[in-house]
Parts: structure tokens; C-alpha cells; sequence
């Protein structure tokens, strides 16, 4: 392990779906660090964005591993840089999130998880910006101003320069 420490963190991109509701939901996902049992943390679906892959490209892929959806996606919305640990390695990812309107809530097929995925993830749920407020009050959130990040892009439409949200929820 201090040989991983010496290295410096992981750089990675990654790529996120805001998948909103009809009815103005976002999906988010439950997930935890193995190296933290009993802290859940709640995101959009999307991970790390593959060598020769583009953002859209990883935003779509990792939407359907892990809804089991097609995903036709809108404009960026969002963006973070952010360093964070997970399962005892240190990280810095830089993260953008696009806007994506789903129709009706749906329940996510698990079946296209990886390894590390049905080891981490742990549910899936729909919320407004006022349920998202009810869940940071147990859990955490990533970012952790999406409950206010929501709201405006619910009320304004997609901005017309990618806003920068908050980074880790946890070191």
C-alpha cells in the first residue's frame, strides 16, 4: 500500500447522467466505499470515461451498465474536479454531468453491474430537490450542492455555461 501512496493519486474523467423525471425527479444511486461500511453516499449514474472514449460517449455507456437504459442524453450542465478516496486509493477526477430527461421513473436493471459496482452500489431512488434535502440528513450527497444545483435547473433550463458544483462529499 505505501508504494500506491508514493505514486500520488489516480487521475481519472469521468462522466454523469442527470436522468430527470416527468414529474422532475432525478435518479440517484446508492454507494458506499468498502473502506467506510455504513457511509452511503448518493450520485447520478456514470463513471470513469475509457482511453479514446469521449465525455457523451462514457455517459451513455455507463448509463446503460448500470440502469440497463438507453439514455439519449442533452447538453452538459455540470462540471467538478474533486480528489477523494475510494477503497484505500487516493483520486483526482475531473467529472462533467449531462442533462437527460427520461420520461416516466423506471426501476434500474442491476444486471449490467461489474464486480466493483454490485460491491458498492446498493440502491437507487427518485427525488426532488426537497427530498434530496430529507436524504442529506442521513447520507451524503455527490456533489454535495446537487439538492440546489437541482432546483436551478429545474427552474432556469439548462444554463449557458457548464456550472461548477461542489467537489468531494469526503477525503
Amino acid at each position: 500500500m505505501a508504494a500506491f501512496a508514493d505514486m500520488g493519486p489516480v487521475v481519472r474523467r469521468a462522466s454523469r447522467v442527470l436522468a430527470v423525471s416527468d414529474g422532475g425527479r432525478v435518479l440517484m444511486l446508492r454507494g458506499g466505499d468498502p473502506a467506510r461500511p455504513g457511509t452511503y453516499i448518493w450520485h447520478a449514474p456514470g463513471g470513469g470515461v475509457d482511453d479514446g472514449e469521449d465525455d457523451h460517449a462514457a455517459a451513455v455507456r455507463e448509463f446503460l451498465e448500470e440502469t440497463g437504459r438507453v439514455v439519449d442524453l442533452g447538453p452538459l450542465v455540470w462540471d467538478r474536479e474533486l480528489d477523494f478516496s475510494f477503497n484505500h486509493v487516493q483520486y483526482h477526477q475531473y467529472e462533467v454531468f449531462f442533462l437527460a430527461h427520461v420520461g416516466a421513473e423506471f426501476e434500474p436493471d442491476t444486471g449490467g453491474h461489474n464486480e466493483i459496482e454490485q460491491a458498492y452500489l446498493s440502491g437507487h431512488g427518485w427525488f426532488s430537490p426537497a427530498e434530496l434535502r430529507a436524504v442529506a440528513e442521513r447520507d451524503l450527497l455527490a456533489p454535495p450542492d446537487v439538492a440546489d444545483r437541482l432546483e436551478e435547473l429545474l427552474l432556469e433550463g439548462p444554463p449557458v455555461r457548464t456550472v461548477r458544483v461542489l467537489g468531494a462529499v469526503l477525503p
